[in-house]
Parts: C-alpha cells; structure tokens; sequence
C-alpha cells in the first residue's frame, strides 16, 4: 500500500488557496565581514548582493506557490516604491495579488536583515531594521478588502490566514472573514498572533498557534510535549474545530473536534535558522487540507516541511519535490538526487538563497572504482553541494568508442546518487559539458589535476560568474580503462583442470 504522505506529494492536483494577512517585503543584504570599523566598535559588513523576497502572508503566498498550489493573497501595501517590489515578485511567482489593494497612509513593512561572512565561512544575522506600520487599516479598506476576497470564495478550496499584527486582521476583520467563507462552504485555517483574542478565530476549521502563543491565549506555559497536547485540546473551547500546536523540536500537537488527540514527533535536525519555520508549516498544513488529506497526512507534511526549513538560512520555500527527497533519502532510496537539467536549476536556485556553495564535476564514471569515489568526495568538500555531470551513453559512445559504455546511463546515475557525497546528478548528451556548465553555472567546477586549471572546460564561464576551477589529485593506480583490459585478459598460470 502506498504511503498517503507520498500520494499526497505525488498527487498532480493544484489546490486553490486565498491567501488573507499581512504582506511585506524582506530585502537581504549579503556581504563579507573583513575588518572592525575605525568610527566604533562594530563590524563593517562590505555588501556584493541585495536580495528581495516576500514575507509575511507574502512569504506564505511563496511557500504555497512552491508546494504547487494555486494561492491569491489580499492583503494591503503601502503606495510607495516597496509596494511596487511585492506585486512584481507576487507577479514572478504566479501569485494571484487582484485581492491586494495599496494604501497611501500606510507604508509598505519592509524587514532588512545584513547578512556577513567572516573567513568564507557560512553567512549570520548582523542586524535587522525594521520599517512598518502596525495600526489597524481603515473601516472602508477593511470593507474593500473583504467585498474582493468576497467575490473570490466561489473558486477557492481553503482559506489561510497570515495574522501577524500589523493592522490587516485588526478588529472584526477575521469573524467577518470567516462568517463569509463559512456561507461558500470554504473552510478557514488561521494563523493566530501572540497576545490575540483567540475568540475570533471561532468557526476556524484549524488553528496553528507555536507554544509560546498557545500558551499565552491560554495563560500558561508549554514546555512539554503531553502539555502541547493538553494546549491543543483547551483551544478547541475558542470554537476551533481543530488546534495544531506547533512544539519546535518535540513536533506538533494535534487536537479536534472528533475526538483525536495526537502527538507528532519531529526529527532531530541541524538547526541553521528558524526564520520562516512557522510559516512552511502553515503552508504544508494549508496546501495538504486543500487537497483532502487527513489529519495524520496533513501533520507529517507540516512536521517534515518544518524541519527541512530550520536546516536552511533565512526563508527559503520547500518544494514538494525535496520533502519526496528526503524521504527517499529516509528510506534509503537515490531516485529523488537524478534530476532533469531544468529541475536540478530550480533546486540550485533554491540552494543559492540560503547562501550555499555549488560544486560541480563531471565524468563518464563507467565502472566506478574507488578512484572516482576519492576524487568525488574531495569535490564535495570544495563547496556544500556536490552536482555531477554524467555522460549520456551516447556522448560516452562518442568519446570511448562504440564498444563503450560497460554501464548503461541510469546504472551509472544510480550508483552516483547512492553516494553520500553526491547531491545531485544530471544527464546531458553533448560530448562537452560546457553547454550543462551554462546551465549550472557552479560556484567551483572541480577536475582531475591531469588538467591545468585553464584548460578545464568551461573554466571561462565559472570565472566570468565570480566562481573559480579546482583541481584535485588522482589515485593513478585506477582506470576504467585498465580495469577493462584487465577483465578481457585470461589469467597467467595454470587453467582450470590441469593437473
């Protein structure tokens, strides 16, 4: 039998979600930290890139987009340039924004985080400053705005609200909200803000508080997991239907109406940056009640979504295809590293926005023998993902001969992807990878040092993007080519049977 949470991750539908709270723009700063400055003690951070990304209900919006739903966001901007910069990365990312109105009282919340590498070493927070508004918007918006979100309900599946206090879910805006949806037969799942009337999330088919929220709506403190699931349970005394108290590294606890109570452990992970952990689990538990899975399904989705986000750094959305990853990876499978040149360039796109390395090699790799593995773990250690270009049989046909290769393409690809050096393989079939390097476009390209660094192919390209080539020893004592002579070679000595 197939497991649902797979089913679900494979399942082609595209759930349609709307999408209501509070939007902002977060602009990163990325630069190296290399000397104290003279005007006072603090670090100098020299930017070389500034990054714009959705936050908030807009970073939701992203998360969603990137699960494959179909999500509208209606929220409210400021008129001004930052508000301009939303709908143009709403519009990038297929996010539908006719709900979102701009208000020339208020301006755009923009959250600016400086991020600094000391010795090349992994970017951290500096800083962050703040720019916002958190006061209530208008009674005439707030009718505006729920009069457009009105007119969306009748082809939507779910939904979501992104409450995060700055002025868009003030008041009677969310009981409004949620009496209309409930009269579409549209279910609502919110997103409560610390210190909030729990109150008006009543008639909410789900609520999603983190501990230190539940515990202040309900006037105590969660540091347990039998205390998450007692939390879960008393919320539904709000009018909830169902309460998923998120627990951070004890996982989450699930409480409704039909009477399961439930805790969901999570995997011990790598934290790298909580940032943006509650919303992908927002997300997951949105886009999975969207397309009708149940409430188990729904919080391994959550929980595994979460805990792929807090090992990356700063908010970067997981796809669907890396939570099937790590599943694949969970249960010893490799299927999920052998990508399409276009599906390896989404994942290292996503990759480059936590500030991670890309290495890159290449080869035919036919019969692999501890001399490739030497040479490929010593490229994974030139960046923090290893991609590896591998020769089509027909380009390896091409190069060695027609008596080539030993090992058909996808025996070659699946013995690279059952490597824990390996993150990535990609089939390409020209006789050169300087087509697939345009592609990659590595931070360092790694080759055997029988090649000087000049000569390696596509070395112009890597440098002209700011990365570098790498070469790396060979162990001589191996080849492909010899260990093929030497299997076509009868033994010396006596045969079998002579006496």
């Amino acid at each position: 039998m197939a497991d649902p949470l797979v089913a679900l991750l494979e399942n082609p539908l595209r759930p349609r979600i709307l999408l209501v709270g509070d939007v902002m723009l977060d602009r990163y700063q990325w630069g190296d930290v290399e000397r104290i400055s003279p005007e006072a003690p603090i670090p100098v951070l020299r930017v070389s890139r500034e990054e714009h990304r959705l936050g908030g209900a807009g970073n939701v919006g992203a998360m969603l987009s990137t699960l494959d739903a179909r999500p509208t966001l209606a929220a409210v901007t400021g008129d001004d340039h930052e508000g301009r910069v939303v709908r143009r990365l709403l519009e990038e990312l297929g996010i539908d924004s006719r709900c979102v109105i701009p208000d020339p009282s208020r301006p755009t919340t923009v959250k600016e985080r400086l991020l600094g590498r000391s010795q090349q070493r992994y970017p951290h927070h500096m800083m962050r400053v703040d720019r916002e508004s958190s006061e209530p918007i208008s009674e005439s918006l707030a009718a505006r705005l729920l009069e457009r979100l009105g007119d969306c309900l009748a082809e939507t599946d779910l939904v979501m609200v992104s409450d995060y206090n700055k002025g868009v879910c003030a008041g009677d805006f969310i009981p409004r909200l949620v009496e209309r949806a409930r009269a579409a037969g549209v279910p609502v799942i919110a997103d409560p803000v610390v210190g909030a009337d729990y109150g008006r999330y009543a008639g909410c088919a789900c609520i999603t508080p983190n501990r230190t929220e539940a515990g202040h709506a309900l006037g105590t403190k969660i540091t347990t997991p039998d205390e998450g699931l007692d939390a879960a349970r008393r919320l539904l005394d709000f009018g909830v239907e169902a309460a998923a108290v998120t627990l951070d590294r004890d996982g989450i606890a699930w409480a409704d109406r039909r009477g399961e109570t439930r805790l969901f452990a999570g995997r011990p992970r790598q934290v790298s940056d909580i940032t943006g952990a509650g919303d992908m689990v927002l997300a997951a538990i949105g886009y999975a009640m969207a397309a009708g899975a149940d409430c188990a399904t729904t919080i391994e989705a959550a929980n595994l979504a979460g805990g792929l986000e807090v090992e990356r750094l700063g908010v970067v959305p997981v796809s669907r295809r890396e939570m099937l990853a790590e599943l694949a990876r969970a249960s010893h499978t490799t299927g999920h590293k052998v990508l399409s040149i276009d599906q390896l360039v989404g994942e290292l796109k996503r990759i480059r926005q936590t500030g991670r390395r890309v290495a890159m090699t290449n080869g035919c790799y036919d019969l692999l023998h501890p001399g490739h593995v030497a040479s490929l773990e010593e490229a994974r250690k030139q960046g923090d993902c290893l991609v590896v270009g591998l020769n089509s049989d027909r380009s390896v046909r091409q190069i060695k001969g027609p008596e080539r290769p030993i090992v058909d393409q996808q025996g070659r690809a699946q013995m690279l992807a059952a490597l824990a050096c390996v993150d990535y393989v990609v089939i390409f079939d020209e006789p050169s990878v300087e087509g697939l390097i345009d592609r990659v476009l590595p931070d360092v390209l790694v080759k055997s040092d029988q090649y000087a660094p000049e000569q390696v192919v596509g070395h112009k390209t890597v440098k002209a993007h700011g990365g570098h080539v790498v070469t790396v020893p060979m162990r001589p004592h191996y080849s492909t080519t010899r260990l093929i002579e030497k299997s076509r070679t009868p033994p010396s000595g006596p045969t079998a049977g002579t006496p």
